[in-house]
């Protein structure tokens, strides 16, 4: 078997919490049942030559297997999902959907939550924060409404867990230090049921790891 090597920062800005992008893949693999290699970079190496070679924006992560190399996290979890069992159901139609909930997760819900991100911790000195921060809000709710009725009771998006959820939870994962998600409980608990995996527990886990290990010559 090919060896998968993924990248992830030698340090996440957000400590090691399952924020940070890479946690999104690991995740795929542990479901997937697939042993990988990981190999840390600066914030530093990420702007140099050989990592800009593997990913043009200079992010994490990247995935590498027999010769191809991919980057963007939805492309790499669909990879993924696409060549190993476990992330998509074997109905076409239920994959189709399951696909079409990875592009949701990606292209409808995260820009918002992404929005709040910059408005807090990017833009929190500039004079508009105070007037822009409740129109991003109500836009993050609006989506959460319309996707908390679409769940319903249901554990998953559409019958069985897929790629779909996996990106899903990890798009709303992003939500927990604001709060917004105790407002919608059905949405809250999606979310634990997702966490609750041990798959994504392995991954979580993993990269908690290398964030609460010293540096190298630290």
């Amino acid at each position: 078997m090919t060896t998968i090597t993924i990248t992830a920062f030698e340090r996440s800005p957000d400590g090691g919490k399952g924020l940070a992008r890479d946690t999104r893949v690991r995740w795929a693999l542990e479901e997937a049942g697939l042993p990988y290699e990981v190999r840390l970079v600066s914030f530093h190496a990420m702007k140099e030559a050989a990592h800009l070679a593997l990913h043009p924006f200079g992010q994490i992560p990247t995935y590498e297997e027999d010769g191809l190399t991919l980057f963007e996290t939805g492309s790499i979890v669909m990879h993924i999902a696409e060549c190993r069992p476990g992330l998509f159901p074997a109905d076409a139609n239920a994959r189709a959907r399951a696909i079409t909930w990875m592009f949701a997760a990606l292209n409808t819900v995260e820009p918002p939550i992404l929005e709040l991100v910059i408005v807090k911790f990017v833009e929190g000195d500039k004079p508009w924060k105070d007037e822009r921060l409740p129109l991003v809000l109500d836009r993050i709710r609006a989506r959460l409404t319309q996707l908390a009725t679409r769940l319903g009771d249901t554990d998953w998006l559409d019958g069985g867990f897929s790629a779909g959820d996996l990106l899903m939870v990890s798009v709303l994962l992003r939500l927990r230090p604001s709060g917004l998600l105790n407002e919608f409980p059905s949405l809250a608990a999606y979310v634990a049921r997702g966490e609750a995996r041990p798959a994504y527990q392995r991954a979580f886990a993993a990269q908690l790891a290398i964030n609460a290990a010293p540096l190298p010559g630290g």
